[in-house]
């Protein structure tokens, strides 16, 4: 917008007239940026499923040949399509990728490199997922955020935009009266919060921008429950952060020494089986007692053992993955997958009984924790996530982009 390419009325076939002639719906041809980026676009519901299943190619394309039900701009609906629209039209207009486009103007000015976004087609960054980043950069763009778009001497984004980015663009209304912070209103790429506005990303990502306690709250994590998170965030945080809380001396030593001594518990088990020998070289069929329960992609787990320490393989019918596991402790490492991308993951085992096998295994650069456990008498593995990756779990999408 502040280099003429766009602006917030334009209508997205301005920008894709190709498709103009087939877009006949009167609702359709309206929509605007300023709609999509409120979640505004008139549908009722999660668009991404269908405006895929109509055009896998384009799903620009898809999300237009489907008519909203209400006018755009009356009813708001949290819908992927209307932010990957929004990101499609500034690549086609830059003539860049995202990431490239952002680079020189936000990225690089606020330390924030590199960064990998993953793709669809047509070639284009996701732009509503997929963006790997660190819990620092989100604090980085929040934080530019609560500075009105000021970083440093540099006015990076107008100030005039925050403002409008940052306000209650439309009303939002949950049909889960649990979730009250989903219920206050949304601006433009922002949910409203009953503190300040946040930007919030799946399984418990967050960046909470105060601007009553002047004050930023990044955080990463692997949870469904974000209203919990949210909850525990302005009972126990949001109090000190007032000013009224007396601080000794020693508080801060205190909370050094106890972020040092902070670590994640092992997998539970016995650290070795009985014998090692009995499950060197076992492979396990992945099954499960119900669809929930399968990782379809998984086909089998393969083991290896020797002097003490434990190889794990999974196996995809197009891909596969070895790494260490701990008995008893994690063991990080940037093992490859069968296209020779680097998989950061910690792993951890434990022997549950003479008979079976668990395995936890954390894949770093995602919120994703995957548990195996492995039965010697049946020769058979379960595999389950804690909160199942938004593509089921593919091994070639549980890392950022190289």
């Amino acid at each position: 917008m502040d280099e003429g390419l766009v602006g917030l009325d334009d209508t997205v076939l301005q920008h894709f007239p190709e498709y103009a002639d087939e877009i006949v719906d009167a609702r359709s041809r309206s929509l605007t940026l300023r709609h999509l980026i409120s979640m505004s676009s008139g549908h009722d519901r999660e668009m991404w499923p269908e405006a895929v299943a109509r055009d896998r190619e384009d799903p620009v394309r898809g999300f237009l040949l489907i008519p909203p039900e209400a006018t755009p701009g009356s009813v708001f609906a949290y819908s992927q399509p209307c932010t990957y629209t929004v990101a499609a039209v500034i690549q086609r207009v830059t003539g860049q990728r995202l990431s490239e486009y952002l680079g020189p103007r936000l990225l690089q000015p606020l330390g924030i490199d590199p960064v990998a976004w993953f793709c669809l087609p047509p070639g284009r960054e996701q732009g509503f997922s997929g963006l790997f980043a660190r819990a620092e950069d989100v604090a980085k763009l929040g934080q530019l955020y609560l500075q009105r778009g000021r970083w440093g001497g540099q006015q990076l984004i107008p100030e005039s935009y925050v403002a409008q980015a940052t306000s209650r663009a439309v009303a939002t209304v949950d049909a889960d009266a649990y979730k009250v912070d989903w219920s206050q209103g949304y601006g433009y790429g922002f949910w409203m919060s009953r503190h300040g506005y946040r930007g919030d990303g799946a399984f418990g990502q967050f960046c909470l921008v105060l601007p009553e306690q002047d004050a930023v709250v990044a955080i990463t994590g692997g949870t469904e429950a974000m209203q919990t998170v949210l909850d525990h965030v302005w009972e126990h945080l949001l109090p000190s952060l007032g000013g009224g809380t007396e601080i000794t001396e020693d508080a801060h030593p205190r909370l050094v020494e106890r972020l040092r001594t902070l670590r994640l518990p092992p997998c539970p088990g016995a650290p070795a089986p009985p014998r090692w020998e009995d499950w060197s070289g076992t492979t396990f069929s992945v099954v499960g007692s119900s669809a929930a329960e399968i990782v379809s992609t998984l086909s089998s787990v393969a083991v290896e053992t020797a002097h003490g320490s434990v190889g794990l393989t999974l196996h995809e019918p197009d891909n596969a993955l070895t790494f260490a596991a701990g008995a008893g402790e994690w063991l990080v490492s940037e093992p490859s997958d069968a296209s020779g991308d680097a998989v950061p993951v910690a792993a951890s085992v434990g022997w549950i009984d003479d008979d079976t096998f668990r395995v936890e295994a954390i894949f770093l650069e995602t919120p994703h924790r995957l548990d195996v456990e492995c039965s010697l008498s049946t020769g058979t593995a379960r595999a389950t996530w804690r909160g199942t990756p938004l593509d089921g779990g593919r091994l070639k999408r549980l890392h950022r982009p190289r």
